[in-house]
């Protein structure tokens, strides 16, 4: 039978080299959380193992139940009647059969019924279910607002509401977007009001295009001082779904079907702060932001794979001129391409999920007391390492989700190609993987935003120390070569950034923040596929294959940008006109 995990040699690779020692150190509190549960793990081995096992089970539902289902919850969609949303039939048996495995509440602590996994293991999983429906990942890959409850809620709200998420009793949404605030949350307007005589929080408004609106639990950014008008004036809220939080709509989508998008009114739901008031967006929904970086992220990569495997299939059964279409250069072309850079956005996404992982580490020692913290560890050496996996983190988050959803819509697009006539019928999966693919690059910002996001970060250099570090591997033979064609490129890079800031021209600075980031993209993969290449021989060719494509477009990239042309600005209104 086929099974996502074991069938998957890169995702059984990564968690078997990538190193989570010191957080699984922490997370298991120095592996002394069996003294409470005979099911945690004993040592670091022990708790790869068991992540092995938990990846089997999961894998091998979302093989045999969920992907099977996936045609026929795309066409049957989620449907709103007054008020009232439901599901695909196949959407609820997916649900219920995740939750009789135990694998809700991935990343919770045991306490509240939680797998207690790091963000890098939920990431596999979250990667399997999107490759066997991408919809589904929309629900499931929710879990994030569980865990911003358990990072910044109160015990009486950890301990009311995330056993429950544990359990699939409940879901989540985040309640974030609205029909005048969109990207730019600062101008959010729902209105939290707080009445002193019941000493509660009461929310009216609208919000949009809200994913899994018909939740059971709500985080919601919400204007809670009166008469502000920025992002200082945000506080986030959580509320339950009852009779004042009404659903007005759901949208009617190119593709996830199976994920309900809806439009919400407000109207004196009751709520609760979650943290500090005054700090909604810049510090809650900005972290639970970059948990949807990554989360969508899987899910492009998820897609990305799905497709991959359909073009792979057809191209192997298609037969054309006396030979099956996968001997022909122009096919095996694009399949080799995909291949690798699958391979690539995976490197990028699962070592993003390392150093989150390390950031949310650190983010809670530094909330702990002096006395409770670890034995040779201080306020002031949590707070530097606090610093810089947060850098690294606000860096990585955009960088991996505009490079796996572009890859995502040229798989998908690809397959479609490598089918010819029938990828456009529906009665081939390789047009729903497309439809679903073209989202990823557009929600939880759009990837020109990522740009925008982690530019600053590239001009700072904060990967350089990495990319310094990866660069002195003891490469021999073909991968030394290739290294050397990579330092070129890491100098090239370098150039680029020093020339730009030089130029003290933000307009130019702006419109060559793309092509840097992709640079930086470029450079930092290669390298790391390069020492994954290092360790497994079998990764040499895939790497080989990755860096000679990505090469040209590189130079190309810091050729633009050395040239230094601001025509293209000075005449944009000529060349954008008839």
């Amino acid at each position: 039978m086929p099974n996502f995990y074991t069938d998957n040699n890169d995702l059984k690779f990564i968690l078997h080299n990538i190193d989570l020692q010191e957080i699984l150190k922490y997370r298991e509190n120095n592996y002394k959380e069996t003294e409470k549960y005979n099911h945690a793990p004993e040592n670091y081995a022990d708790a790869i193992d068991s992540f092995h096992r938990v990846l089997e089970i999961a894998g091998d539902l979302c093989a045999n139940r969920i992907a099977p289902r996936a045609e026929d919850v795309d066409k049957e969609g989620a449907k709103c009647v007054d008020g009232k949303v439901t599901y695909a039939a196949g959407t609820y048996e997916n649900l219920k059969e995740l939750t009789q495995a135990d694998l809700m509440g991935a990343m919770l602590p045991r306490e509240y019924g939680g797998l207690n996994m790091p963000v890098t293991v939920y990431s596999i999983m979250n990667e399997m279910v999107s490759q066997a429906d991408a919809s589904l990942q929309n629900l499931f890959g929710l879990q994030d607002i569980a865990e911003t409850i358990s990072k910044f809620g109160t015990d009486e709200q950890k301990a009311y509401y995330l056993p429950k998420f544990s359990s699939g009793e409940v879901d989540g949404a985040m309640s974030l977007t609205e029909p005048d605030a969109g990207s730019d949350l600062q101008a959010v307007q729902l209105k939290a009001r707080y009445d002193k005589e019941t000493d509660k929080w009461y929310l009216n408004g609208m919000k949009r295009f809200i994913t899994n609106g018909c939740a059971k639990v709500h985080l919601v950014l919400a204007r809670s001082e009166e008469g502000s008008k920025d992002g200082r004036g945000l506080s986030t809220f959580v509320c339950e779904a009852d009779e004042r939080l009404v659903v007005r709509r759901i949208e009617d989508k190119l593709g996830i079907h199976g994920s309900p998008t809806c439009e919400l009114q407000f109207n004196d739901v009751p709520a609760e702060l979650i943290g500090k008031r005054r700090r909604g967006l810049s510090r809650y929904v900005m972290s639970l932001m970059n948990g949807a970086r990554v989360a969508i992220s899987t899910q492009a990569i998820g897609i990305a794979e799905a497709a991959y495997r359909e073009g792979l299939k057809y191209a192997g059964e298609r037969e054309q001129f006396g030979k099956s279409i996968d001997k022909f250069p122009a096919v095996y072309e694009m399949l080799l391409s995909a291949r690798s850079r699958i391979a690539a956005a995976r490197v990028l996404l699962y070592n993003t999920c390392k150093y989150v992982d390390y950031r949310d580490m650190y983010e809670e020692l530094y909330e702990r007391d002096t006395a409770d913290l670890p034995e040779g560890l201080d306020k002031k050496k949590i707070r530097t390492e606090l610093k810089r996996y947060t850098k690294i983190a606000a860096v990585l988050t955009p960088l991996s989700k505009a490079f796996s959803t572009e890859l995502a819509n040229k798989v998908a697009y690809d397959t479609i190609q490598i089918h010819g006539g029938t990828g456009f019928m529906r009665d081939f999966p390789a047009e729903r993987f497309y439809r679903d693919a073209r989202i990823t690059n557009i929600y939880e910002g759009t990837t020109q935003l990522q740009y925008v996001a982690a530019i600053g970060g590239v001009m700072q250099k904060t990967l350089a120390p990495m990319m310094d570090e990866l660069s002195h591997i003891p490469f021999e033979g073909r991968l030394r070569r290739l290294a050397s064609k990579v330092d070129v490129m890491r100098e090239n890079l370098y150039n680029a950034i020093e020339f730009i800031s030089n130029k003290h021209d933000q307009e130019y600075h702006d419109l060559m923040a793309g092509r840097l980031c992709e640079m930086e993209i470029a450079v930092y993969v290669s390298y790391l596929m390069l020492r994954d290449a290092n360790i497994d021989s079998v990764r040499v060719d895939l790497t080989e294959r990755y860096i000679l494509d990505i090469l040209p477009k590189a130079q190309m990239d810091y050729s633009v940008i050395m040239r230094g042309d601001v025509s293209i600005i000075d005449n944009k209104k000529n060349i954008l006109s008839y």
